[in-house]
């Protein structure tokens, strides 16, 4: 297949959103049991420090390596579940607006929207699904027994994200000279190095200087807002979104009916 299309590709973590998306949940997973109290406040502070300071490679690898082995032996049903419930709670005031903006216009520019992230892809799928984007990259972790067993089976990382575009781009016919990414860290110069039109979003100051460089457009993001806000159906953000909020809806008046009857049953 010739390519004939293009497409825009985003970083996840502080391109779309303001924090880490992985950390973000902590707060949940360990309501559903799957994170002691001291691993919850070990990862608010490691989600503190990549929220003023960024994350060069080194500590990007560290915290892999930490998040790797805390979830080992997690139950996938109930990350799924613990994310499914709360995505609009946590994520949607943590969407940056000119992230949102520049989705759309993508999109009624013909153009496929792809999310590359080094989360996980339980979490990030869903983030996708919210924003109504086309495609998505993320981490895979090996599952046995509907546990995660510790080793990762893909990690979106790095030249990893780049390889992975290439290869999306081939099967979907895009013309990545044509297209765009854009994200905040220098471990993701392979990726903005991949596409025709780069930029850096909120850029640490490595990838700073390889902008500058390399004459790639910088961006400053700063608004987040919540996505309920911006509900008109006319885009497919605003569809996607409209659909999170009643499918939210829905979950929880499940749970606290599920909740009630169980308190019932034991009173």
């Amino acid at each position: 297949m010739s390519p004939t299309r293009s497409a825009a590709f985003f970083d996840l973590d502080k391109t779309i959103i303001a924090k880490s998306s992985t950390l973000a949940f902590s707060k949940p997973f360990f309501q559903g049991g799957l994170l002691s109290r001291r691993a919850v406040l070990r990862s608010a502070y490691a989600n503190f420090m990549f929220g003023i300071n960024g994350a060069d490679h080194d500590q990007l690898e560290r915290m892999r390596a930490y998040l790797t082995q805390m979830v080992t032996g997690w139950d996938v049903e109930v990350v799924r579940q613990s994310v499914a419930e709360t995505l609009h709670s946590i994520i949607d005031p943590l969407v940056y607006e000119e992230a949102v903006d520049l989705i759309e216009e993508h999109q009624a520019a013909g153009r496929d929207v792809v999310i590359v992230s080094a989360s996980g892809s339980e979490v990030v799928e869903p983030i996708g699904e919210m924003l109504g984007v086309d495609h998505v990259i993320a981490t895979t972790l090996l599952v046995e027994n509907g546990r995660y067993t510790g080793d990762v089976d893909f990690y979106a990382y790095g030249p990893n994200k780049a390889v992975a575009m290439e290869r999306l781009a081939a099967e979907r016919g895009y013309d990545l000279a044509e297209s765009y990414a854009y994200s905040d860290s220098e471990t993701d110069a392979p990726m903005l190095q991949a596409v025709g039109h780069p930029f850096a979003v909120n850029p640490d100051k490595a990838l700073r200087r390889i902008a500058e460089d390399n004459g790639w457009p910088i961006l400053a993001f700063g608004r987040p807002v919540a996505l309920r806000r911006r509900l008109g159906l006319h885009t497919k953000v605003g569809k996607a979104a409209a659909v999170t909020v009643v499918a939210s809806a829905i979950g929880a008046i499940t749970m606290a009916l599920v909740s009630r009857r169980k308190h019932r049953v034991t009173a």
